[in-house]
């Protein structure tokens, strides 16, 4: 038997398998929240409001035909409005929808979802702290996680030697809350939500690419490593993408 039988699996559709299966909404099952609360505690920053005028680029054919995997990086670092821009291009919440059964974001999901917690590395962005930093999508804030210089390091080892990564002014890294999909569409949720990191991180590399930045998207991580830099448990949240921004040299 081939030893990619079971990914090459997980890659077809399995919806007829739901007609057998009772998910947890249709037993009635209270859904998982639309994101994670910050620690009890925990600092709280407010995101400047989302603002067109960061934007360099405002050609989308343009911003499409010069897509590219960006890995070297201009001294100056972000700024607060800028990384705002970038926070709600691919995870910014326009509508709770539902009494807050859903949300709709500038990214498709499917049965909007959105499985996904944006984790940030924060190396050199104005006016925030070197540290480890989450995005609260639904009121536009980050929450700091601790304060933590030299995060090159760590985060290069992490990406199996990547001194790109590690040296970028900050890191996306999207962890996965899989109970979100799952909760709705049990053994189907899995493809779903792969389906969905690549919806992100391509509305990265556009909004980058507009506001005269560069990423790069990479999948090439030490698993165990990242999911404990960041503090999840590898098991309902872990890691699995993640995108280094910086400014383009020009």
């Amino acid at each position: 038997m081939s030893p990619w039988v079971d990914n090459r699996r997980l890659m077809r559709s399995n919806f007829p398998d739901l007609e057998s299966i009772q998910s947890d909404q249709r037993l009635g099952r209270p859904q998982p929240p639309l994101e994670k609360p910050a620690p009890e505690g925990a600092v709280t920053i407010a995101l400047p409001a989302v603002d067109p005028g960061v934007v360099t680029e405002p050609d989308f054919y343009a911003c499409l035909r010069r897509r590219r995997s960006r890995r070297s990086w201009a001294d100056a670092g972000l700024t607060l409005p800028q990384l705002s821009f970038l926070l709600w291009a691919t995870q910014g919440v326009q509508r709770v929808f539902g009494r807050g059964y859903s949300t709709f974001r500038p990214v498709p999901s499917g049965g909007a979802r959105h499985p996904f917690e944006t984790y940030l590395a924060v190396n050199r962005v104005e006016g925030l702290a070197p540290g480890l930093y989450r995005y609260l999508a639904l009121s536009h804030e980050l929450t700091l996680l601790r304060e933590a210089a030299g995060l090159a390091a760590p985060i290069t080892a992490a990406t199996l030697g990547q001194d790109f990564v590690g040296a970028a002014p900050v890191v996306f890294v999207w962890t996965c809350v899989p109970y979100r999909g799952e909760w709705r569409y049990d053994v189907a949720a899995h493809k779903i939500m792969l389906l969905d990191a690549g919806h992100l991180c391509q509305n990265l590399y556009l909004a980058c690419e507009a506001l005269g930045c560069g990423t790069c998207a990479v999948a090439a991580y030490d698993q165990r490593m990242f999911d404990a830099l960041l503090g999840v448990d590898g098991e309902e949240e872990f890691v699995v993408y993640l995108a280094p921004v910086g400014r383009v040299k020009r």
